[in-house]
């Protein structure tokens, strides 16, 4: 499976000013997951390692910037899409609350800061539900992901 398209994801977290853990996140204006909220990422361009993806496409949808060493790896996520092959790919997951700017709307999705204890997962690819929350609490994540015939529930994990 180290032949599926690389990409990457990043969750931004901040302490509100009410004192809750949020997470940026956006709702997607197109491409694949439109209409899904979804962290911020996207594909490794060639020859770009996951952590420079990372970095570069923080900036591209949102305007913030962060650096390689304000990322944490926080694991590997496989999706399988048995009857869309083209969407299979394996995703670099990555969290930080070391980052800098002000968030803007871009082309890919209109960034938004939402409380970690109320997340979104009826708004965001189906799989989100099973590891995020855990991601964000600070466990690391290894998993595999099958989506069904109707490209958005999650049919199997392992």
């Amino acid at each position: 499976m180290t032949d599926l398209p690389q990409v990457c994801v990043c969750y931004l977290t901040r302490i509100s000013e009410t004192g809750e853990r949020q997470v940026l996140l956006g709702r997607k204006k197109k491409g694949l997951g439109l209409g899904n909220i979804v962290g911020l990422g996207g594909k490794l361009e060639p020859g770009e390692s996951a952590l420079d993806a990372a970095v570069r496409e923080v900036e591209e949808e949102s305007g913030l910037a962060v650096t390689k060493d304000a990322l944490t790896p926080m694991g590997v996520l496989t999706y399988l899409f048995p009857h869309r092959t083209a969407w299979s790919q394996r995703s670099n997951v990555f969290v930080t609350d070391v980052w800098s700017g002000v968030p803007r709307e871009s082309d890919e999705l209109n960034p938004q800061w939402f409380t970690i204890a109320d997340l979104p997962v009826d708004d965001m690819w189906d799989d989100a539900r099973h590891w995020l929350p855990g991601v964000l609490a600070g466990v690391p994540v290894e998993a595999t992901f099958t989506f069904g015939e109707d490209l958005a529930t999650v049919v199997a994990r392992s």
